[in-house]
C-alpha cells in the first residue's frame, strides 16, 4: 500500500510556457539538424552525410563508381533518419553542373537536367566523390575535427567536416528553418580564396567587406547569365541580405534580314522549358509582338534557344520586353544565414571569411599536433634503435639469455633504461637491420624526424607560420580547380547593351486610345497647306484612334504621367519603329501600367542630374502643382506616384519650367487663365497641390502651357478650327480664379480640344480619331482676338473630330532639329463642321475674375 503521505506524479504547469518551450526546441533542432550550414563547411547534415559515408566506403574520385542505391542506404542506416528519397535527391543535386558550381559528387548516369526533367531512379544510377569534393574530407583522419554520436549510438559521424575551401561560399546554399531562411548564391572559388588571402593578411581589420569586393566582386552562378548592378551585391556583403537582378545572356543576329535573339545563358535557377513555354504564352496572348518563332536547339555543347523577329520588330525592345515579362531576368534574394557555434547568424562577407579562416587555423593546429605526436612517437621508438645497435652484442646475448619475451622485454629495460614500446621494437626488429646499411638509415630516418619535430613545434609556436601553411594549401586549390568567371557583372543597373550603338535622332511617337505605340522618324510627315486632308499617320482597328503624339531624341528618358498621376521612365529607343501605316505595340509591352490607367503627358529629359528645372502639373478640375525634377531621378520599372488626385479627378497635362514662368490654361468652354508660377509653391512628389483655375459646371481643363513673350496663344477646337491670338490679349491674373473667355464656341466649330503657345516658325500637327495627320506651318493660320470662332485647319468627315494636337519647333535641317514636346488628351466630344471658315465676331465683355 503506498504512503499517503506520497506528493501525487501530477504536475500544473503553465501551458504557454510548455509551448513556447517545446516549440523552441523543436526549431532549434530544425535549425541546427536540418535546414541551415555550417559557417565553416558549408554542409547541412545531411550533405555533411553523404560526403562522409562516400569517403567511409572508399568510393573516391579515383575509384570505380558504385550504385547510388548503395550509398543511399549507407547513408540513411548509419547517419541520416530520415527518408531515401530526401537523401538521393540532395546526392542528385551534389551531382548537377547547372546547381553547384564545383559539384561534390560525380554522377554517373541521368541525374536531371536544366528542363526540370528528374533523376533517374537510385537504382539506375552511380556516383563517386568529386575530386574537389576530397578536398572537404582531406585530413579528416588526422584528428582534425570531433566527431559525435550517430542517431542510435553505434556510429559516430563529424560534426563538420576539414573543408580545405570555403564552401560556403563556393557552392552556396538555400534552406526553410523555422522561422528563418538561408539563401547563399554561389562564387567563383579562385576570388573567394583570394579574399580569405586577403583577410589572412589583414590582422588589423582594416578590410571591410566592401573593400573585400576587390577580390570578390560579386556572386558566379554556375549557369553563368549577368548580374545588373552592383548594389545589391554590395548590400549583401555589408549587411549579409541584399537583392540582386539576374539577366539571361541573349545575343542579336541578323539572318536573311531578320533580326533573331539567340539565349545562351540563363539565370541561375530558372527551368528552360517553363520558360519558353512562358514566352509562347505571351506571344499568343498577344501581350508581346514581334515574335515569329521560337525554337530550343540546345544539344550537349551547350545551351541555345532561337527567338526569331519579323522583319519591323525591333529586336533590342523585344529583348528588354521578354526580361520584364520572363524569368529571362529574375531577382536572387540573397541572405547570408548560417550556424555560428551551433547558432544561427546572418554574417556579412568578411565574418564569413573570418570563421572559415578561424576554422582553418584550428585545422592545421590540429593536424600538427597529430603529425607531432605520430613524429615524436616514432623518434622515440628510432632512439631504441638507436641505443640497441650501440649495444648490439650484450642486447643479443641478453635476449638469447632470456626464457620468455617478457623476461627479454624486462631485462632490456633495465639494462639500457629503455620504455616498453623501446624494447618491444628491439625485440621486433629483424636481423636485416644489423647491416650497416639498415644502420645508416636508421639515423637517416631519426635526423629527418627531428627536424620535421622542430619544424611542427615552430609552427604550433608561431601563428604567422601557420597562416603560411593555410596560404600556401589555399593556392594549390585555388590553382589546381580555378576557372574562368561565368557570370558577367555590368556596373549600371538600368543600362542596356550597345546603347552607343543606337543613333541619336529626333523622333515621333504615336500611341493610340486602346494603348498601341510605336516610333517614326520627325521626317516621316511632311509639310502641308492648312484645310489639306492630310496624310494616315497610323493605322487604326475597332474604333481605336490616335490620342497622343510625341516628338523626343532617341535617347532622351521619356516621363510617361498617366491619368491616375502615375509616372513611368524609359528612353525614346525602348519605343520600336515601325511603319507609317503600322498599328504598333502595347503600351503595356513598355511600361507596367494598370488596364484602366492611361497615358495624360510625356516629359522628356535628357540629364535629371544637371537639371535643375521644375516639374508643373495641371489636373483635369483645375488643380495645380510644382515639384522639382529631381524629385523624378529615381523611377522603379513599376512606376511612382508624381500627384495626389482628388476623387474623380485626373491629371491633365505636365510641363518643365524654371522657376520664373508664366503658366495659362485653358478648358473646354472656352475659358482661360494667367498666371505666375510662383503662385504655386514648389511640393513633394505626393503632394495634391492648390486651386489653378475655377472652372463652371460640366467645364474641364483642355490645354496648359507656359507662355513665352511674343507668342500666340493657339485655340483648336473639335470640328478641326483654330485661331491664333497674342498672348499680349491675357493679363496676367492671380492663380484660383475664373479667368476670362479665349474663343467663342458655336456649334460649327465645337468645344475646345486644345490651348497652347506657339511661334510663328512652328510647325503644327494635328491628328483626328481616325488616325488622319496633318502639318502645316503656324503662321498660316490667322491671327485673331481671343472672342473668335477661327479658320479651319483640317477636315473632319461624319463621326470624326480631332483628337491630338501637337506643336514642332523647326529649323532648316529637319532632320537634326531641336523639337519640343506638348501633349494634350482629348475629351470626348461630338460636333458637325459644315463651314469652310466662321467669319470674325466681335468680343464681348470679358468674365470677371474671382479669387480662390
Amino acid at each position: 500500500m503506498s504512503d499517503q503521505n506520497e506528493k501525487p506524479r501530477v504536475q500544473d504547469i503553465n501551458i504557454s510556457q510548455e509551448m513556447r518551450t517545446s516549440f523552441m526546441d523543436y526549431a532549434m533542432s530544425v535549425i541546427v539538424s536540418r535546414a541551415l550550414p555550417d559557417v565553416r563547411d558549408g554542409l547541412k547534415p545531411v550533405h555533411r552525410r553523404i560526403l562522409f559515408a562516400m569517403n567511409e566506403l572508399g568510393i573516391t574520385s579515383e575509384k570505380a563508381y558504385k550504385k547510388s542505391a548503395r550509398i543511399v542506404g549507407e547513408v540513411i542506416g548509419k547517419y541520416h533518419p530520415h527518408g531515401d528519397s530526401a537523401v538521393y535527391e540532395t546526392m542528385v543535386r551534389m551531382a548537377q553542373d547547372f546547381s553547384y558550381r564545383n559539384m561534390l559528387v560525380d554522377g554517373h548516369g541521368n541525374f536531371g537536367s536544366v528542363d526540370g526533367d528528374a533523376a533517374a531512379a537510385m537504382r539506375y544510377t552511380e556516383a563517386r566523390m568529386s575530386k574537389i569534393s576530397m578536398e572537404l574530407v582531406r585530413d579528416i583522419n588526422k584528428d582534425t575535427i570531433d566527431y559525435q554520436e550517430n542517431y542510435d549510438g553505434a556510429e559516430s559521424e563529424p560534426i563538420v567536416l576539414p573543408a580545405r575551401f570555403p564552401n560556403l561560399l563556393v557552392n552556396g546554399t538555400s534552406g526553410i528553418a523555422v522561422g528563418m531562411a538561408t539563401n547563399i548564391p554561389p562564387h567563383h572559388l579562385g576570388e573567394v580564396i583570394d579574399g580569405v588571402l586577403a583577410v589572412s593578411r589583414d590582422p588589423d581589420r582594416e578590410l571591410d567587406s566592401v573593400d573585400l569586393m576587390e577580390y570578390i566582386p560579386g556572386p558566379d552562378f554556375p549557369t553563368g547569365a549577368e548580374i545588373v548592378g552592383i548594389s545589391g551585391i554590395r548590400r549583401a556583403y555589408e549587411t549579409g541580405k541584399g537583392s540582386i537582378t539576374i539577366r539571361a545572356k541573349a545575343d542579336i543576329e541578323e539572318k536573311n534580314s531578320k533580326q533573331r535573339i539567340i539565349v545562351t545563358e540563363l539565370p541561375y535557377q530558372v527551368n528552360k522549358a517553363r520558360l519558353i513555354e512562358k514566352i509562347a504564352d505571351l506571344v499568343r496572348d498577344k501581350k508581346i509582338d514581334g515574335i515569329t518563332d521560337l525554337r530550343d536547339e540546345s544539344d550537349r555543347t551547350g545551351m541555345r534557344i532561337v527567338i526569331e523577329l519579323r522583319r519591323d520588330a525591333n529586336a533590342n525592345v523585344l529583348l528588354n520586353n521578354l526580361y520584364k515579362q520572363t524569368a529571362l531576368q529574375s531577382s536572387f534574394g540573397i541572405n547570408m544565414l548560417a550556424l555560428v557555434d551551433g547558432r544561427p547568424q546572418v554574417l556579412a562577407l568578411r565574418e564569413t571569411l573570418e570563421h572559415y579562416l578561424e576554422h582553418q587555423k584550428v585545422v592545421i593546429r590540429r593536424r600538427t599536433e597529430f603529425e607531432l605526436k605520430k613524429a615524436e612517437a616514432r623518434a622515440h621508438i628510432l632512439e631504441g634503435l638507436r641505443i640497441a645497435l650501440d649495444h648490439i652484442d650484450e642486447v643479443i646475448e641478453l635476449i638469447r639469455g632470456s626464457a620468455t619475451t617478457e623476461e627479454a622485454r624486462s631485462g632490456l629495460m633495465e639494462s639500457y633504461g629503455l620504455s616498453h614500446d623501446q624494447a618491444q621494437a628491439i625485440l621486433d626488429m629483424r636481423l636485416q637491420r644489423l647491416t650497416g646499411l639498415e644502420r645508416d638509415k636508421i639515423e637517416s630516418e631519426y635526423k629527418d624526424l627531428m627536424e620535421k619535430i622542430a619544424e611542427l613545434r615552430a609552427i604550433l609556436a608561431d601563428e604567422e607560420k601557420l597562416l603560411d601553411i593555410i596560404r600556401e594549401e589555399l593556392e594549390d586549390i585555388r590553382d589546381r580547380y580555378g576557372d574562368d568567371r561565368r557570370t558577367i557583372i555590368s556596373i549600371g543597373e538600368d543600362t542596356v547593351e550597345d546603347e552607343d550603338l543606337i543613333p541619336r535622332q529626333n523622333v515621333v511617337i504615336t500611341l493610340s486610345h486602346q494603348g498601341y505605340i510605336k516610333r517614326l522618324p520627325v521626317s516621316t510627315y511632311r509639310s502641308q497647306k492648312r484645310g489639306g486632308r492630310g496624310v494616315q499617320g497610323m493605322g487604326t482597328y475597332d474604333e481605336d484612334f490616335v490620342r497622343h503624339l510625341f516628338i523626343t531624341n532617341s535617347h532622351d528618358h521619356l516621363m510617361f504621367f498617366t491619368n491616375k498621376g502615375k509616372v513611368y521612365r524609359i528612353k525614346g529607343y525602348e519605343v520600336p519603329e515601325q511603319k507609317r501605316t503600322s498599328k504598333g505595340i502595347p503600351i503595356i509591352n513598355l511600361l507596367q501600367i494598370d488596364p484602366d490607367e492611361y497615358v495624360s503627358a510625356v516629359i522628356p529629359v535628357s540629364d535629371f542630374e544637371e537639371d535643375s528645372r521644375s516639374v508643373f502639373f495641371m489636373t483635369k478640375y483645375g488643380h495645380a502643382k510644382r515639384t522639382s525634377l529631381q524629385a523624378f531621378k529615381n523611377i522603379r520599372r513599376g512606376g511612382l506616384f508624381a500627384i495626389k488626385l482628388r476623387d474623380g479627378d485626373e491629371l491633365h497635362g505636365v510641363r518643365l519650367t524654371t522657376g520664373d514662368e508664366e503658366i495659362i490654361a485653358g478648358t473646354k468652354k472656352g475659358q482661360s487663365i494667367r498666371f505666375h508660377e510662383e503662385d504655386v509653391r514648389l511640393m513633394g512628389r505626393t503632394a495634391a497641390g492648390v486651386k489653378g483655375l475655377t472652372l463652371g459646371s460640366d467645364d474641364v481643363i483642355v490645354g496648359m502651357d507656359i507662355v513665352y513673350p511674343d507668342q500666340d496663344v493657339l485655340i483648336v477646337t473639335e470640328a478641326g478650327f483654330g485661331k491664333r491670338t497674342p498672348i499680349s490679349e491675357y493679363r496676367v491674373q492671380s492663380r484660383g480664379g475664373k479667368g476670362i473667355k479665349t474663343c467663342n464656341i458655336t456649334d460649327k466649330n465645337g468645344e475646345v480640344i486644345s490651348l497652347k503657345v506657339v511661334a510663328p516658325d512652328h510647325d503644327l500637327m494635328v491628328i483626328t480619331t481616325n488616325g488622319v495627320i496633318i502639318r502645316m506651318h503656324v503662321d498660316e493660320i490667322s491671327q485673331t482676338g481671343r472672342n473668335t470662332q477661327g479658320v479651319r485647319l483640317i477636315r473632319v468627315g461624319d463621326g470624326e473630330h480631332v483628337s491630338t494636337v501637337a506643336r514642332v519647333n523647326v529649323s532648316e535641317d529637319e532632320e537634326t532639329a531641336e523639337e519640343e514636346v506638348d501633349l494634350e488628351t482629348a475629351e470626348d466630344a461630338s460636333g458637325e463642321a459644315e463651314a469652310d471658315e466662321v467669319e470674325e465676331t466681335e468680343e464681348t465683355d470679358d468674365t470677371e475674375e474671382t479669387e480662390e
